[in-house]
């Protein structure tokens, strides 16, 4: 089942369960996806690599926020956020751990050729478009900067 109908199907069933933390999520979440299928081009279709690229935006966006509420003396806000965010990321698949990153990254290293830290930028290329998805960008950065060092 795609992902977009599993949101719709998820709608019903907070609706039914009368979870507002759950519905809100739900619904904002199926307003991206069906911007991103309206959009020009897109042919009136979402794919699920797409649609899993817009869940990781959305966590990502979520988490900024509730770092500016706690900043702001705010904790009420970011505890409603973090627990949207919490529906979001049930979306996603479970993250990389550090030590998996560091493997895939040695690989890549291996595979690039790659021996000093100019050359950060051919093995970031390669490492963001096989990691997408599983890892944030920034921990491959961290990653591939400690072991080109």
């Amino acid at each position: 089942m795609a992902l977009f109908e599993q949101v719709s199907k998820d709608i019903v069933a907070a609706m039914k369960a009368k979870d507002k933390v759950a519905l809100e999520a739900l619904r904002n979440i199926k307003k991206v996806f069906i911007e991103a299928k309206t959009a020009p081009g897109s042919n009136d279709e979402l794919d699920d690599a797409t649609a899993m690229k817009i869940l990781q935006k959305l966590a990502k966006q979520g988490h900024d926020a509730a770092d500016l509420y706690v900043a702001q003396n705010r904790q009420d806000l970011a505890d409603a956020e973090l627990a949207q965010v919490k529906v979001i990321e049930s979306y996603l698949p479970q993250p990389m751990s550090v030590e998996e990153i560091e493997v895939a990254v040695k690989e890549i290293i291996a595979q690039t050729g790659a021996s000093s830290i100019k050359e950060m930028g051919k093995v970031m290329g390669v490492a963001s478009k096989q990691l997408a998805g599983k890892a944030d960008g920034k921990a491959i950065s961290d990653a591939v900067k400690r072991l080109l060092a």
